[in-house]
């Protein structure tokens, strides 16, 4: 835990914008608090499930749980591809279904509506809480010309965008509307990073990727970018310094100095 402190510490101090000429941001938990309306939603479909499961197959009910649970299998993956990975770690077998199938359905695809409906009320309810930090940091970087975008696996992240007022700071998103349209696999994949760069025309060793997920850490590794920023909200950095991020903060603005 020391090394990982002081390789962060060093990291920090050295952080330069004007040696990369993009910075590409996640959304849920890097610019916004949607990741805790995310895992609560994530939560409460999943254990719905789980008691439903549970008694149909007399099995003790096991509650889904946000660490390791939505940590390990969920976050920053596509919502299909979440409902799927950690429905795997349960060894718990359903079929895919269709994207039209309603939120009460047990499919793969039910289970994900049903997240995002839960979601989309919370959002409704609570409103959308910006990251002030990382807002300074988008900021600086457009203020030094680099150009900014947000990659997000989210299907819902122009709206969360206009509701947080933040969305005329981002030149380009890729979200998980326009990975659907182009056939793009989901993080841990890179290629939503990289349509990102090349939609700004620069190359990814020039790209800053920004990530609080190990998914997106890992994509920003993969797909060759300068340097991956993990942003830790949890209080455990080892799992974004492990996962390859080159520097690991609690907020954005500890890049500014």
């Amino acid at each position: 835990m020391g090394d990982v402190a002081e390789t962060s510490i060093e990291a920090v101090a050295t952080f330069d914008l004007n040696a990369y000429d993009a910075v590409l941001f996640d959304l849920d938990g890097v610019l916004t608090d949607t990741a805790s309306l995310h895992a609560s939603a994530w939560k409460r479909m999943f254990d719905e499930f789980l008691g439903r499961w549970a008694e149909q197959h007399d099995h003790p009910f096991v509650p889904f749980r946000v660490d390791p649970d939505y940590l390990r299998h969920v976050d920053g993956k596509p919502r299909f591809e979440g409902v799927a990975a950690f429905l795997e770690s349960r060894r718990i077998v359903l079929p895919d279904g269709d994207p039209d199938d309603p939120p009460d359905a047990d499919t793969i695809h039910g289970l994900g509506t049903r997240k995002n409906e839960l979601v989309l009320g919370l959002i409704e309810e609570k409103g959308v809480e910006v990251f002030e930090g990382s807002v300074r940091f988008v900021r600086a970087a457009r203020e030094a010309g680099l150009a900014c975008a947000v990659v997000s696996s989210s299907k819902n992240a122009g709206p969360v965008l206009e509701v947080a007022g933040i969305g005329e700071l981002f030149v380009e998103r890729v979200d998980g509307v326009v990975a659907e349209e182009l056939g793009l696999p989901g993080k841990p994949a890179p290629d939503t990073f990289l349509e990102a760069a090349r939609r700004v025309g620069v190359e990814p060793g020039r790209a800053v990727v920004v990530e609080d997920a190990v998914a997106g850490v890992e994509a920003g590794r993969l797909g060759g970018f300068g340097h991956v920023v993990g942003v830790d909200r949890s209080g455990d950095t080892t799992r974004l310094a492990d996962a390859g991020a080159d520097v690991v903060v609690s907020d954005l603005a500890e890049l500014l100095g």
